[in-house]
């Protein structure tokens, strides 16, 4: 009997040492990657019907914990979305303004982040238009539009990024293209370490866009680039329409693993916006 026990004992401490180094490989996987969601959440208004966010709201806290992600930036989110997510959402803290006054008036593309896997350094907000640093509206652009950027520090490692995130207009041809290079142009403005740098949004545009000509020479698209990727439009409409206009772009990762247009319901909701959210799974 005593030979059998040690058998199965040294069966299994040799399981032990086996499964070791794929623990210890699977942790250091785990802290040299970034997993990043881009999610118009669509703003507030009577004129969506049975599609309005008071009906669709717990959609987004449950999309946000089944897929877990480090950092997520949202677009058209006012101030009733922000505190509705921030309360359903415990482990993530936000940054962002809103477009109209700086403050809280306005949609506002907010970044959140997961306070135990990173950590704020600094951030801002500027707008898209020929006077960045004040409330503004920009060229052509029907409405104020923004940009909200952070400088993140992934607590595990100690490597940092910087996350940007914006909302093109939806009307100016000019206002996008010009706002893009302005993106661009504060981009390489603020990160003259070379650090990595994701910029997630809604553009307004489709992928064969001139508008993302020049951007396309700096950022990498996840959707094109990622391992594992789909192509599904990003826009729904509610069912109505079918187009790519959200991305998720980065440089400096040395990979990207995995691109999702997430298109699964929660809690039954059928829609949890009128854009699908978009997630990447980035390397360092």
């Amino acid at each position: 009997m005593k030979k059998i026990f040690a058998i199965i004992f040294s069966a299994l401490a040799g399981l032990a040492l086996y499964a070791g180094p794929a623990g210890v490989d699977a942790k250091k996987k785990h802290c040299d990657e970034l997993s990043v969601i881009s999610h118009n959440v669509r703003l507030v208004t009577p004129d969506d019907g049975e599609n309005q966010w008071k009906y669709r709201a717990p959609a987004t806290p449950a999309m946000i914990k089944d897929y877990c992600p480090d950092i997520f930036g949202v677009q058209e989110a006012v101030l009733e979305q922000l505190e509705y997510m921030d309360k359903h959402l415990p482990n993530y803290s936000y940054v962002g303004v809103g477009r109209e006054n700086g403050k809280q008036r306005g949609e506002t593309m907010a970044i959140f982040y997961n306070t135990k896997r990173v950590k704020l350094l600094d951030w801002g907000t500027y707008w898209l238009s020929e006077t960045p640093e004040v409330p503004s509206k920009g060229w052509d652009a029907a409405c104020r539009r923004t940009v909200t950027w952070t400088l993140m520090e992934m607590k595990d490692s100690g490597r940092k990024f910087f996350y940007v995130n914006t909302h093109l207009d939806h009307v100016g041809t000019q206002a996008r293209q010009k706002g893009l290079d302005l993106i661009v142009s504060k981009i390489a403005a603020m990160n003259p370490d070379n650090l990595p740098m994701v910029l997630t949004g809604d553009f307004n545009v489709q992928p064969d866009n001139p508008a993302l000509t020049e951007l396309n020479t700096k950022m990498s698209d996840a959707r094109k680039t990622a391992a594992k990727t789909d192509y599904r439009a990003t826009y729904n409409g509610w069912g109505r329409f079918a187009s790519v206009i959200d991305y998720i772009y980065y440089n400096g990762f040395t990979s990207c693993l995995e691109y999702e247009t997430i298109v699964r319901q929660y809690k039954d909701i059928l829609y949890i916006s009128d854009h699908y959210p978009i997630v990447a799974r980035l390397v360092f």
